[in-house]
């Protein structure tokens, strides 16, 4: 039963309401767009398709590619033990010239889609190529991704075999469980283990690994991460430890750790009669110095800060994209070693950092040294005819072996 308004009442004024439209009922405009989008995807659909063929085909190289060369290099590695007691320092030569290949391989995954490196060296009037004669201790930033992603592509150059075959990475133990995990524990890389609870414990292990396994390896590179972690999982726990420390507040990068640096500076660092480090100077070219000579602090940065993970390296349906990584160059003298210092010296470092990203992310590029218009970079290429070598060599290697084992089954059962 409803009730029908008087004359002269406002209601009677006004008139019959309009009939509303159910607020589920779509406009015109709704369903303009809506086939517009529909279209779109239909358009798409080809090139969908054709990403998601590309991207099982790549997995699909990419599980054959790891089946051959990784237990390919580990039989290699066991056949030549005699020579490891013949000759310990060939044998490792032999052991990181395969090293080398296997990051060229992983490398040449990110290459072939469009996923290239350029470089900026913040160093005027040097050479680069000059440094890496000497022994070098390289500080990586990572953002949001896996370490390992630009740094194949950087190393694993032609130019750069010497670097490769004597250089030890430290990374966090997940990798140990990866498929490139048993190849990193035969060269003698450390995994090591996050987290408060194992942190003494691990800073004690690395010292030891140190000592048994770098320059008994004739190592020469430490690869090290010290923020310690990827950015999105300790930003606001860096963050939250700045604000009660008055620290810096910083976004792009987050403050390091120094407990393993300090730990390779004081096991590393060769030391004069009076206790200060010796290096950083012409001199250490000459006399060979046994200790680390520099620090290249090493800055990553991606358009947009859009970082390129494990995935979209593997399968590789993202848009080519180019990384920039930036270098700076420390004689290991101006280093602080005690322990306030360094951690005094390690945030200027990644305040530093924190601005150059700002910059890149403001403008796109680095800012240029003093006297320059513009950052000067180059991009870093690898050898289509070296890559298909390689993956010839593993692929046959793969075939020999498989053979060899399939013959030593037949004999003994």
């Amino acid at each position: 039963m409803t009730a029908t308004p008087g004359p002269g009442t406002p209601a009677a004024a006004a008139g019959p309401r309009p009939c509303r439209r159910s607020p589920l009922a779509p406009t015109e405009k709704d369903r303009t767009d809506a086939n517009v989008r529909m279209a779109v995807t239909v358009e798409e659909a080809p090139w969908l398709g054709w990403i998601v063929a590309k991207a099982l085909m790549r997995f699909a190289f990419m599980v054959a590619n790891n089946l051959v060369a990784i237990p390919s290099y580990i039989c290699y590695v066991i056949i030549l033990q005699p020579l490891r007691v013949l000759d310990s320092k060939r044998f490792w030569y032999i052991e990181g010239l395969m090293y080398k290949w296997l990051l060229g391989m992983v490398a040449s995954w990110g290459w072939y889609a469009g996923y290239t490196v350029f470089c900026n060296i913040a160093l005027a009037g040097q050479e680069l190529t000059m440094k890496i004669r000497l022994r070098l201790l390289p500080k990586c930033l990572e953002i949001k991704m896996c370490p390992i992603m630009p740094s194949p592509h950087l190393m694993s150059r032609s130019r750069c075999l010497q670097v490769v075959a004597q250089m030890m990475w430290l990374m966090d133990h997940i990798f140990k469980y990866t498929n490139f995990g048993i190849v990193s524990l035969i060269h003698g890389d450390f995994f090591i283990r996050q987290g408060r609870a194992y942190r003494d414990q691990q800073l004690l292990v690395l010292k030891k690994h140190l000592e048994h396994n770098y320059r008994s390896r004739d190592r020469k590179w430490i690869v090290l991460f010290p923020e310690g972690g990827f950015l999105r999982k300790r930003r606001e726990t860096s963050q939250a430890f700045a604000k009660k420390n008055n620290l810096p507040f910083l976004t792009h990068v987050t403050l390091p750790r120094f407990g393993a640096t300090n730990i390779i500076l004081k096991a590393l660092v060769a030391r004069q009669e009076n206790g200060s480090p010796a290096g950083g100077d012409a001199r250490g070219l000459e006399c060979k110095s046994r200790g680390l000579q520099w620090i290249i602090d090493t800055t990553i940065a991606y358009p947009k800060a859009e970082p390129i993970d494990i995935q979209t390296w593997i399968l590789g349906y993202r848009k080519p994209t180019v990384t920039h990584v930036h270098y700076r160059i420390f004689p290991i003298a101006d280093v602080p070693l005690e322990t306030e210092d360094l951690t005094s010296w390690l945030y200027q470092r990644f305040i530093e950092k924190e601005d150059l990203l700002s910059h890149f992310y403001k403008t796109g590029a680095f800012p240029p040294l003093q006297g320059q218009k513009e950052a000067v970079s180059r991009e870093m290429t690898l050898s289509n005819v070296w890559i298909v070598l390689i993956q010839s060599f593993a692929f046959l290697s793969g075939y020999l072996w498989y053979h060899v084992i399939q013959y030593f089954y037949h004999c003994l059962f």
